[in-house]
């Protein structure tokens, strides 16, 4: 892996996906955290940019996908920009070099600025990390496929609601060419 040319994408580690009492929850989350901290451990050491992609929507709830529209208005919102449950969680908080991309659907490349801002980087190879995987990680690895970007999902720094689910979609992304590691295996792909 040429560490040049490679950036890691943090993926929804926001409030509203990782509380337990949000609608969004999503139950394998909070476990991923700590290996997840020692990817971004391991990519800083090494220079790699760190790009946070983050859902937030508008307090009237305009911009939610169809599939949500209803829980949006059930639950009173979720997600909102300038709310706690929009915020990553602190110990994953952008450093100040970081990058941040805002989105509005699952997929990180759907209608935002990611795909300029990887190719003004140089980059050519995605690492993707967060929540949830069959959602925002699958769909965003698709669109990284389709623009031809090397994509590797770090296995044990993504989450879903269950491990049937989280292996299910993880053995689906790598019969499209998705490469699957762990953080281990990233970390010593760096020489740590």
């Amino acid at each position: 892996m040429n560490i040049t040319d490679v950036a890691v994408l943090v993926i929804d580690m926001q409030q509203d996906f990782l509380s337990p009492t949000s609608p969004l929850f999503v139950a394998g989350g909070p476990a991923i955290v700590p290996a997840l901290q020692r990817a971004l451990k391991a990519a800083r050491s090494v220079g790699e940019p760190i790009i946070h992609v983050m859902r937030r929507h508008r307090a009237t709830g305009i911009d939610v996908d169809q599939s949500r529209r209803a829980l949006f208005a059930e639950t009173g919102g979720f997600l909102v920009a300038g709310t706690p449950g929009a915020e990553e969680l602190p110990q994953l908080a952008p450093a100040p070099w970081d990058l941040t991309v805002v989105k509005t659907r699952w997929s990180a490349f759907f209608a935002t600025d990611l795909d300029a801002l990887l190719r003004r980087l140089g980059v050519h190879r995605l690492i993707l990390t967060g929540v949830q995987t069959p959602n925002c990680i699958r769909a965003t690895a698709t669109d990284a496929l389709s623009l031809d970007y090397a994509t590797t999902v770090l296995s044990d720094a993504t989450a879903s609601q269950t491990d049937e689910i989280q292996l299910s979609n993880l053995r689906d992304m790598a019969t499209m060419g998705v490469e699957i590691v762990t953080v281990l295996q990233f970390e010593q792909s760096l020489g740590l």
